[in-house]
């Protein structure tokens, strides 16, 4: 066995999502199970190299998983000219992301980030081009296209299940506490456009990659947003303005005539299976995909409704509809999204395996980001254009 080790610079470990589901979740899991196979009998071995703004944070973080104590920094430009390094992966605040990533792909990187991947379309696009002139690979974390639902409603797709499919109906979100009595769940930055936070920064990109690689390009958006709690409390406990969205609700249609409606929300308590659901209807059947789990009505059993408003209910909707068996492709569980997109990205630098979420995906995202603000903004619908680049 020949174990071929890569050493990956994770900037933005000490945040929620970059330590829990990037590091633990992902590459520290890619360890603990032996590495990732590669053929022939040869393993991959992620190195990671922890950067940051906090030292004592990064040193805590090495010592509590058994990690390089030396392989910890705050100078990324140290870490970037270190030729032993092969690729660059960032987590950080959105406003911070694209300035970074610049200097990896000088540095001759391969650059893996979260997203957005800048804070406009402009800076989104520029780091595209940067890349495919410099040679490196590129990817971007479209971590949904991996959920457990997500996958069964793409085989559902696949398979013709839907006949025509003619709208998607999506909602997402849950309450995130304001801070004062009761922690939020979530960063205060999240909340103040200047940060960079937002709702529709944070999760149109989502919508974009799910929707086009599902059911097809957006070709226009028409969104409403909405601050709800205008004001929050901080980290330290101190009240702030909230300036960012906290709300959006967006419409988009779809190549093939499909209408897709998503809501957004941090001010929704949750009256659902799943913190997201995606309802998928079509001339031959419907499906609701969440998280994990995806329920199913053909139209050979689809019940016959009566509206009468005079009369309790007298039959489960709920029940009506089948559970979509995991039936795993390669058999076995279905693995953490965060993971299975990181073991494709690492194939596709080692080996070159095809790999289609990158620097020009993540672009749309932000695209549909700003356009949907400037949706809201101008109370109209607005064309989301082809991007090339």
């Amino acid at each position: 066995m020949t174990r071929r080790v890569v050493r990956i610079a994770m900037n933005g470990v000490t945040g929620r999502m970059g330590y829990r589901q990037h590091l633990v979740r992902s590459i520290l899991a890619i360890r603990e199970q032996g590495g990732l196979e590669l053929g022939d009998g040869d393993v991959l071995w992620p190195e990671p190299v922890l950067v940051g703004r906090r030292e004592h944070a990064l040193r805590a973080l090495a010592e509590r998983h058994g990690l390089d104590p030396d392989a910890v920094s705050c100078d990324l430009d140290a870490v970037l000219a270190d030729e032993s390094v092969e690729i660059y992966f960032d987590a950080q605040v959105t406003s911070a992301r694209e300035a970074a990533i610049r200097k990896a792909i000088a540095a001759g990187k391969h650059v893996y980030t979260e997203k957005p991947t800048a804070t406009g379309l402009d800076g989104a696009l520029e780091l595209a081009r940067l890349a495919r002139t410099a040679g490196v690979k590129h990817g971007v974390v479209q971590d949904k296209l991996f959920l457990p639902g997500l996958l069964k409603l793409k085989r559902l797709i696949d398979g013709g299940f839907f006949g025509r499919i003619l709208s998607v109906r999506g909602e997402f979100g849950y309450w995130v506490f304001e801070g004062d009595w009761q922690p939020a769940q979530r960063p205060s930055w999240n909340y103040r456009a200047e940060d960079g936070g937002g709702i529709v920064v944070d999760m149109f990109p989502h919508w974009e990659y799910v929707l086009h690689e599902l059911f097809g390009r957006v070709r226009t958006v028409q969104a409403v947003t909405a601050t709800h709690v205008p004001q929050r409390w901080d980290e330290m406990g101190k009240p702030y303005q909230a300036t960012a969205d906290d709300a959006a609700y967006g419409i988009f249609q779809l190549d093939g005539g499909i209408v897709a409606q998503i809501n957004s929300s941090w001010t929704v308590r949750v009256n659902r299976d799943e913190l997201v659901e995606f309802q998928v209807d079509g001339t031959e059947g419907s499906a609701v995909a969440g998280l994990r789990t995806c329920r199913v009505q053909h139209r050979s059993a689809t019940p016959k409704p009566v509206w009468n408003p005079d009369l309790p209910v007298t039959e489960s909707f709920r029940d009506q509809w089948q559970e979509v068996p995991d039936n795993h492709p390669e058999g076995g569980e279905f693995d953490n999204g965060f993971k299975a997109q990181w073991e494709l990205f690492l194939r596709h630098v080692v080996l070159d395996e095809p790999y289609t979420w990158d620097l020009l995906a993540g672009a749309r995202g932000v695209q549909l980001a700003e356009l949907g603000l400037a949706s809201a903004a101008e109370g109209r619908r607005l064309d989301v254009p082809e991007l090339s680049l």
